[in-house]
């Protein structure tokens, strides 16, 4: 691996003339160690800096939840309090992706971490000094979501600016498998925290946790930083992002797989709760260790995807339809045990299908575009759920909640092959089916050969 100042941070686009087959996102076979790219030093620092940073994030949202609840007394207000903070990446996403392309990605980094940590620290004042009002709280969540219009980009993209393309893939991964474990700590931490001292030391720690990537980012070494080309200032580059995607359909199909599922298959608020009280009749026991189990999935996925190394896009499909239809197995689940034991592969396979995605955008990407092509599918991906949600309800209420999870199980796998088929399209194959040593095999092979290539 190259990681000298002036090494490259991608591989060179492929033109729309030439799209690449399914199998050409990022590179060959090869295993890394699980925690390869933890060796680059200013890597090594950024993680660190997010675990501490990820935990009092995960606090924050507990706090934060429960501060409102306490106010109004209101669910409703909780549902308010989500949208303001994902509003802005749905207004905004785009331009934001815009600016990440023209700014210096750690310098903005620094400011957007400052941002949300000065956030955090004046919503723990109100709080203690106990002059906290609902509206405080709504204009905290707005800010840190306009923050992440321009936080979220920019570290998705930075990453491949500290370990190059040999690691992006374990890097992303790491970066996931930290944000799950995260999410296994730092509620319970919350919880402990709210019952013990109350929410405002939960909303001071969130702030001061800040403090770990900021110093992070300060302590890397600029010259270990793999240089990309920073995109002019210039007129309609929006639209040049746009039309750069809509072009390569190794970027858009894939973007659009993430957005039906993370629309119709990811709205597990609106579905593990119902499961726990109106299907098992278990109560916030069970729901808390649905979501329990599913965090360990993810970060199980995220360890595998890690230790892979690759990120081929017949992973991306293949993850996405197994997905779809373990949700279809678990909306009939006959039993509690049964449906608990399935949030296990479903969060892996969720979380292959998100870091796969993640990383064969980035690699396939111009660097000088990455931080718009990043923002579009940041956005695409968060902003499902605030789209999906009301659609997953109504179809739960309607019809009941197996009915609904079935349903996004449905979206979800047959969104993974239609993508699938038209990807292989693109790329000059076909869907060959065949039999081989006694066995099945299925797999993909050039239009022009009769036989079948071995089942991969």
């Amino acid at each position: 691996m190259s990681t000298g100042p002036g090494a490259d941070s991608a591989p060179a686009p492929t033109t729309h003339d030439s799209p690449p087959t399914p199998e050409a996102a990022s590179g060959g076979a090869r295993r890394s160690s699980m925690f390869s790219s933890l060796k680059v030093r200013n890597y090594r620092l950024f993680f660190a800096g997010q675990v501490v940073s990820n935990i009092g994030t995960w606090m924050q949202r507990i706090a934060q939840d429960w501060l409102v609840l306490s106010l109004t007394g209101s669910a409703t207000a909780v549902g308010v309090t989500t949208a303001l903070q994902f509003l802005p990446m749905l207004l905004f996403g785009l331009y934001g992706g815009v600016l990440v392309d023209r700014l210096p990605k750690r310098r903005a980094l620094l400011f957007t971490q400052t941002s949300m940590a000065v956030t955090g620290v004046a919503l723990a004042l109100l709080t203690l000094s106990g002059h906290v009002e609902v509206w405080h709280v709504y204009v905290a969540a707005f800010a840190v979501g306009l923050a992440t219009v321009v936080d979220n980009p920019a570290r998705q993209s930075f990453v491949s600016e500290m370990v190059g393309p040999d690691q992006l893939q374990n890097a992303v991964s790491l970066n996931s498998a930290n944000f799950q474990s995260a999410r296994l700590v730092g509620p319970a931490v919350a919880g402990l925290m709210i019952t013990g001292v109350g929410t405002g030391w939960a909303f001071l720690a969130n702030g001061l946790s800040f403090v770990a990537p900021i110093a992070g980012l300060l302590l890397m070494r600029a010259r270990e930083l793999h240089v990309v080309e920073r995109a002019p200032r210039g007129k309609g580059q929006l639209r040049e992002g746009l039309r750069y995607v809509a072009g390569r359909p190794d970027l858009i199909w894939p973007i659009v797989l993430v957005g039906f599922i993370g629309t119709f298959g990811f709205n597990f608020p609106v579905y593990l709760s119902a499961f726990a009280d109106d299907v098992f009749h278990a109560g916030a026991g069970s729901y808390s260790l649905f979501n329990t189990l599913m965090a360990v999935g993810s970060l199980v996925g995220a360890l595998l995807a890690a230790r892979r190394g690759t990120s081929r896009m017949r992973v991306l499909i293949a993850a996405a339809a197994v997905f779809g239809l373990v949700e279809l197995v678990a909306a009939v689940a006959p039993s509690l045990w049964l449906f608990a034991l399935l949030m296990i592969p479903i969060g892996m396979f969720g979380m292959t299908v998100n870091v796969t995605a993640n990383t064969s955008i980035q690699m396939g990407t111009d660097p000088a575009m990455r931080g718009r092509v990043m923002a579009l599918y940041m956005m695409v991906f968060l902003g499902g759920s605030p789209v999906g949600a009301p659609i997953a309800g109504w179809i739960t209420d309607a019809y009941g909640v197996r009915a609904g999870l079935a349903v996004g199980g449905a979206v979800s796998a047959a969104a993974a092959v239609t993508i699938g088929l038209l990807l292989a399209r693109f790329g000059g194959l076909r869907l060959a089916v065949g039999w081989r040593r006694g066995h099945p095999t299925v797999g993909f092979v050039p239009r022009e050969s009769r036989e079948l290539a071995p089942a991969a």
